[in-house]
């Protein structure tokens, strides 16, 4: 586990600060840890930190009034995330919920300084923006895929990205569902249509693959 002194250098862009700004940062910065499935913030919710992710996966999702629910976008360790940086810039309340896929270490350092960074460090403004330029570009992305991008492709890229190369995923319609921004029973629909042609084969809380090519085809990843 990184001590204090020393998660700055977790991140590149803030590796290269000045020695005050770094002192600053590690000085005033704490260490929290947080256990898989905890929320971290939520609608409504205020940040009173931004957060340097050390060790996790944080998702973040979107969940509308009637309950349905999409993935945004994933904070990895040494990344921090977009949606705090908005809402510390404009000092709205969050808008989307931050849960801890797995345990969870990150750096916190409180708003006043991140304030006083943003307006006096042109290295530290640098950093902040270009990880917001970036997951904004993402986020762009996503929209276009949600919006125009047929189901079955997004589907089969979808279980290609899960796999990490195995010919096994560990998922549920649901959660296929929550990542893909559709109803399950639309999910449901479409993998049952990969199995009746031979492409997968399905178990309960898991998918195998029959025909990986296949999908990669549909995918596009073998193009």
């Amino acid at each position: 586990m990184n001590t204090p002194s020393e998660w700055v250098d977790r991140f590149p862009g803030l590796s290269r600060l000045d020695l005050p700004t770094r002192q600053l940062l590690t000085s005033r910065s704490e260490i929290v840890k947080v256990p898989k499935g905890t929320m971290i913030f939520g609608p409504g919710n205020s940040p009173e930190n931004m957060l340097f992710l050390l060790d996790g996966t944080v998702r973040v999702q979107q969940v509308s009034d009637t309950g349905h629910q999409i993935v945004l976008y994933r904070i990895e360790a040494g990344q921090s995330c977009v949606l705090t940086t908005a809402c510390l810039l404009s000092y709205e309340d969050y808008s989307a919920e931050g849960i801890a896929e797995t345990a969870v270490a990150a750096a916190a350092v409180p708003r006043v300084v991140f304030d006083d960074l943003v307006a006096q460090s042109k290295p530290f403004r640098d950093f902040v923006f270009a990880a917001f330029s970036k997951r904004i570009t993402d986020l762009f992305q996503m929209i276009d895929e949600v919006a125009f991008q047929r189901l079955d492709v997004r589907l089969a890229d979808k279980l290609i990205s899960l796999s990490n190369g195995m010919e096994k995923v560990d998922t549920t319609h649901q959660k296929l569902s929550v990542e893909l921004g559709s109803a399950r029973e639309v999910i449901s629909r479409q993998l049952q249509e990969f199995q009746r042609r031979g492409w997968i084969e399905q178990a309960r809380g898991s998918i195998s693959f029959l025909d990986r090519d296949q999908l990669e085809k549909l995918a596009d990843h073998g193009a």
